[in-house]
């Protein structure tokens, strides 16, 4: 799989932000790296990177980037390698001086639909109430659309603005979507979907496209046809689009562990997961420090932080 956030289209975003981007590259191995600013400083970060095919190939990343980390004067490198395997790559991590990072900046886990064969199969591994869905939902009156017009952008955001509203939850700025679409949708690597009823949109859905990988990012609805489930065949049609164009996976992004019924993401989980798919893992967020004294500083802050907040929770009628 190639990840979305180690590609040029990203890479292109970042710089349309203002942000100082680095790529390099060696046998094995590669990283997009973006600097960030944070309370110890300035931090240099690879999402979903390095991407190594081996051991040795993550060696020779991680001094790729704690070279490059040194030139730019960043306090710590924060990775998310991919390569390693979930299960041996922590002590791995460990034993290079990395340490797990306060919070995942990625997920963790993610839901990944293979489309390397008939789209038949792949139907046939959703849940009955789905694949009844995609394939009658257009006698309800329901069509499917997909532009790559930055403009159109505004009917994901007012449907996102009505799932915030409804669950209570910060949806990314209009302005950083805004940004997005104007700089990944141009160049044909991102695609909204929309779910028109009697031609006025009910559903949309954003997608951004790497070589071999098509990934649903940002979905929402009109709350006044949340009956129709137009969102579910909005879905399936996306992932009939990406194999159509070569793509050979969806990945639904973020799910929770198996043993946390209660986890935030539960209901996105048992959603995604009605598609079909596979589980896959990988070993988090970790963090370098370069320059020790700051990033100890840094931590002391954060758990000093963290212990007045919870704190401060308990004693909250």
């Amino acid at each position: 799989m190639e990840y979305f956030l180690q590609t040029k289209a990203w890479e292109d975003f970042q710089k349309s932000l203002g942000r100082h981007v680095h790529r390099q590259s060696g046998p094995g191995w590669s990283f997009l790296a973006i600097e960030e600013k944070n309370p110890a400083g300035k931090v240099l970060y690879a999402p979903y990177g390095p991407v190594a095919e081996s051991v040795e190939a993550f060696d020779a990343a991680l001094a790729a980037l704690r070279g490059l980390a040194r030139s730019c004067g960043a306090v710590f490198i924060r990775i998310e390698p991919v390569g390693l395997d979930p299960e041996s790559g922590p002590g791995i991590l460990r034993n290079r001086g990395l340490q797990p990072a306060p919070v995942n900046q990625q997920p963790e886990l993610s839901w990944i639909v293979d489309l390397d064969r008939d789209f038949k199969e792949v139907l046939a591994e959703m849940k009955p109430v789905n694949r009844n869905l995609y394939r009658n939902i257009h006698k309800k009156g329901v069509t499917f659309r997909t532009t790559q017009d930055p403009d159109d952008i505004r009917v994901l955001l007012n449907f996102l603005h009505m799932t915030a509203r409804r669950n209570g939850f910060k949806p990314q700025s209009d302005e950083y979507l805004t940004q997005v679409a104007q700089s990944l949708m141009p160049a044909g690597a991102a695609t909204l979907f929309i779910a028109d009823l009697h031609g006025g949109p009910v559903a949309a859905a954003l997608a951004y496209d790497s070589a071999d990988t098509r990934t649903y990012a940002h979905a929402a609805m009109d709350d006044t046809h949340r009956k129709l489930s137009a969102g579910i065949p909005l879905l399936v049609t996306l992932m009939a689009d990406a194999r159509e164009k070569g793509l050979k996976h969806v990945d639904l992004w973020g799910v929770a562990p198996a043993d946390q019924p209660d986890h935030k993401w539960a209901g996105f989980t048992a959603f995604k997961k009605s598609f079909g798919g596979r589980e896959i893992a990988y070993p988090g967020t970790w963090d370098l420090p370069v320059n020790r004294p700051r990033y100890a500083a840094y931590q002391m802050a954060r758990s000093l932080r963290d212990g007045i907040k919870a704190l401060i929770k308990r004693l909250t009628p």
